[in-house]
């Protein structure tokens, strides 16, 4: 675009992190229509809307890879947990759990409930969620992945047994399907019941249809507590023949027996990345949030109950306390209360950190949206990394952190016109304060607005402006779009 020409917007001045890891420069950013059409020093170009980014960094929309939106982004599309952390772009159908195909004709089973009323929507196939999510043009993009415990429920009538031959080919035929119609690719989550029976040969059956569509696989391991190495070399068995894209999701080394592992599983990941692409995601908390589970009541960690069912009062207190009050142990309180939702303060603050800086991880709130009392990663993640990990404790460069939230993402995902600062690509624009941006969302009061984002640009609309929503829903269904050449990430 000449210089001469108008845009529409231009950001004067600011801070450009341009999502490739490259050093900030500053520079104005001018948007046309829903794109970036020009990069640089412009003074020579006009638009209606001109604002003053001096001291401020201008960055890629943040892309939140592990989340459980998939409900959530058509029941409440104002998104404003994401959008106010800078998030533009969400990434759903995680741990094997997705909303296409689901139908549930009495109460929703664990671990679907995670996803929220999975009974009040019915998506026969995946172009028709698509369809919904544009339909409903919720205030962030969305992308999907197909969950494998979701086609075990569409094509399995027990699943308490490895899938047979036809029932694998009736989930590779679905598979094919969503891949034709955008989806990014596959998640499994064989650590919860619907899929603990899998095995190899059956998540094998699935991935020559990945391979073909240059899709991702990405894998709640089946434990990443004692048996961590194990269920680490599983997922790499299964990607690897096919040399499909693989991401570890969450990645932790749990229970108290474990800290300090993180040394041994990342070298497990180095070592596999020889052979194949293999890249990670993190959120940065201490604590994880899931179903209640009775089995991780070990007595050694904290648990804080987000949410039951059953004892709805129960919210906010912590598992050992409401043991001690009913005169039982911890396991069993956690029966009694389920089903409902808990954090479990169950990483080492070292085994985090050193996960989260790991060149091939990217940032992931796995929050749950529908929880009374969320995790405050939910609403806190994004800021967190670039305030506490990046300004406060220097883990890493304000670009490395950057370049973990968006231009990493978005190639791992096949997302080729998001997560770069550069004309031509998708106007999803990030404006934020370096030196104050913070999360201040707490386990006590988890849904809080994060300081220091200014501004949020979704495929070129002003969507969010200094600590309150415009109103603007201007998100969009992302598609399947690699790269020309999308980047190898084995080492």
């Amino acid at each position: 675009m000449a210089y001469g020409q108008s845009a529409d917007i231009i950001l004067r001045g600011g801070t450009v992190v341009d999502g490739l890891g490259s050093a900030p420069v500053v520079a104005d950013v001018a948007i046309a229509g829903d794109r970036i059409v020009a990069v640089g020093a412009l003074g020579g170009m006009t638009a209606p809307s001109e604002i003053d980014a001096r001291g401020l960094a201008v960055a890629p929309g943040f892309i939140d890879v592990h989340t459980h939106d998939d409900l959530a982004c058509l029941a409440a599309p104002e998104m404003t947990a994401k959008l106010s952390q800078g998030v533009t772009s969400v990434i759903v159908g995680n741990c094997g759990i997705s909303a296409t195909h689901l139908r549930f004709d009495a109460a929703v089973p664990e671990p679907f409930n995670l996803l929220g009323d999975a009974d009040r929507f019915t998506f026969p196939g995946f172009a028709d969620y698509a369809a919904a999510v544009d339909r409903t043009r919720p205030a962030v993009n969305v992308g999907a992945l197909i969950g494998h415990s979701t086609l075990r429920l569409a094509c399995m009538a027990a699943r308490d047994r490895p899938a047979g031959a036809e029932e694998i080919a009736a989930m590779r035929a679905l598979l094919a399907d969503a891949l034709r119609d955008g989806a990014l690719g596959l998640s499994s989550g064989v650590f919860y019941s619907p899929a603990r029976a899998a095995d190899i040969a059956e998540l094998r059956g699935l991935m020559g249809a990945l391979a073909a569509a240059e899709a991702v696989y990405t894998a709640h391991i089946r434990d990443e507590y004692n048996e961590v190495a194990a269920a680490l070399d599983e997922a790499f068995e299964i990607a690897g023949p096919d040399r499909v894209r693989l991401v570890i999701s969450h990645h932790k080394c749990a229970g108290v027996q474990n800290w300090g592992r993180s040394v041994e599983t990342l070298g497990l990941i180095d070592a596999a990345r020889i052979r194949q692409p293999v890249l990670l995601d993190c959120y940065p908390y201490t604590a994880g949030s899931t179903i209640i589970r009775d089995d991780l009541a070990d007595g050694k960690i904290e648990i804080l109950i987000n949410w039951s069912e059953p004892h709805p009062e129960m919210a906010g207190r912590q598992l050992a306390d409401i043991a001690a009050e009913w005169g039982c142990d911890q396991p069993a309180a956690a029966r009694r209360l389920a089903p409902g939702g808990a954090s479990y303060f169950q990483i080492h603050e070292d085994d985090m950190r050193r996960i989260i800086a790991h060149d091939g991880c990217m940032i992931g709130s796995d929050g749950l949206p529908v929880d009374p009392l969320p995790h405050p990663r939910l609403w806190g993640t994004f800021p967190r990394v670039l305030g506490r990990y990046t300004r406060e404790l220097g883990l890493f460069t304000l670009e490395q952190a950057v370049h973990r939230m968006t231009g990493l993402s978005a190639a791992t995902f096949a997302l080729a016109d998001r997560g770069v600062i550069a004309p031509g690509m998708a106007a999803d624009i990030t404006v934020f304060d370096p030196t104050s941006v913070a999360d201040t969302a707490t386990y006590d009061v988890p849904q809080a607005i994060a300081r220091g984002i200014d501004l949020v640009f979704v495929n070129g609309r002003l969507s969010w402006r200094r600590g309150e929503g415009t109103g603007t829903r201007a998100g969009r269904f992302l598609r399947r779009q690699p790269r020309a050449a999308p980047p190898d990430q084995s080492a």
